[in-house]
């Protein structure tokens, strides 16, 4: 049988990443081993580490959270664990703090516990959380996209058998154009042209032969892999948008797509008309906005702007022509 002595413990824990605490009831001393001194970010020439100095490193929203669960360890009956985020410098980590309650194996007044750094964890459940809002997004946008396209395309067609044949030409662009917002693993995509790229996430909802007119004007210009699919992407959400609430859901809207672009900016213009009257949202924002606005920022390094005018929407987009080439 191995035997387990404190330098075999000391070397298990830092390996698992486990920092180790006890709390003096009576003087609220905390005692923090070293795991836990470079966890919290406190200097270990501190005479006396209390709950109170080291609150000053938990962050301000959830401070009040993990103060009453501190004040209420000893009542807990069996284990507790309780997560909370701390500041460290610029970056926030989150801790997951663990014991027992209700003072089991509690020695002279002093509980012991542990802290675990489970930043790793709780940043690959917010990613899942964030994918699946925006799946659970895109399914509802496909939902009201088939209903928009039916629409649409009852207005131009006069018998069942056109009306089919139309809304599947429809629905097979709108396939084409989910390829672009999200591209097959493992395909190349060697990008594409500004206005065809514009023009495929667009040709479902234009209506040739009938009152709806979709005009893209753009320069020849070429769209790298990564933000060919980017722009796709937000180019999709505004087109769902005014399928749903703008000039594309109606017969009389038109929608115009124009681009101007100078040696450092790319700006493009997307401008409705004759659609139903223009109300602007009320925060907060929905999950689509959230997402367009993020696209644009992060990936495109540009901007997004609504202009709710009372003769339609007007949407502003500017990115940097470097990273549209990219």
């Amino acid at each position: 049988m191995p035997i387990w002595d404190e330098k075999h413990l000391r070397a298990a824990t830092y390996a698992a990443g486990v920092a180790l605490w006890s709390w003096n009831v009576e003087t609220d001393a905390i005692t923090l081993d070293e795991g836990a001194y470079d966890l919290w970010g406190v200097s270990k020439d501190q005479e006396k580490v209390t709950f109170e100095i080291l609150s000053e490193n938990i962050h301000p929203a959830d401070l009040e959270r993990v103060r009453s669960a501190f004040a209420a360890t000893r009542a807990v009956v069996g284990s507790y664990e309780i997560d909370f985020r701390i500041l460290s410098g610029n970056d926030i980590r989150w801790i997951s703090a663990r014991g027992q309650g209700d003072d089991a194996d509690i020695a002279d007044g002093v509980m012991f516990g542990i802290f675990l750094d489970v930043t790793q964890r709780k940043q690959a459940e917010e990613a899942n959380e964030l994918l699946a809002g925006e799946m659970s997004h895109r399914v509802m946008n496909l939902l009201h996209i088939a209903t928009a396209l039916t629409q649409i395309t009852s207005r131009s067609a006069v018998t069942k058998e056109d009306m089919a044949q139309k809304l599947t030409h429809r629905l097979m662009a709108l396939g084409r154009a989910q390829e672009l917002v999200r591209p097959t693993p493992g395909r190349k995509n060697d990008g594409a042209l500004l206005g065809d790229l514009i023009s495929v996430v667009l040709a479902p909802y234009d209506e040739k032969g009938a009152s709806v007119r979709i005009r893209v004007s753009v320069p020849k210009m070429k769209v790298g892999e990564a933000s060919s699919t980017t722009l796709a992407l937000v180019i999709h959400e505004l087109a769902t948008n005014s399928a749903k609430y703008g000039a594309l859901s109606v017969a009389s809207g038109t929608l115009d797509v124009s681009c101007n672009a100078n040696d450092d900016e790319v700006v493009v213009m997307w401008t409705e008309r004759g659609g139903p009257p223009v109300v602007a949202p009320v925060p907060p924002q929905g999950f689509g906005s959230k997402l367009v606005h993020r696209t644009m920022a992060a990936q495109l390094g540009g901007t997004i702007a609504f202009d709710w005018s009372e003769e339609g929407l007007v949407v502003t987009l500017r990115m940097g022509k470097d990273r549209l080439a990219h």
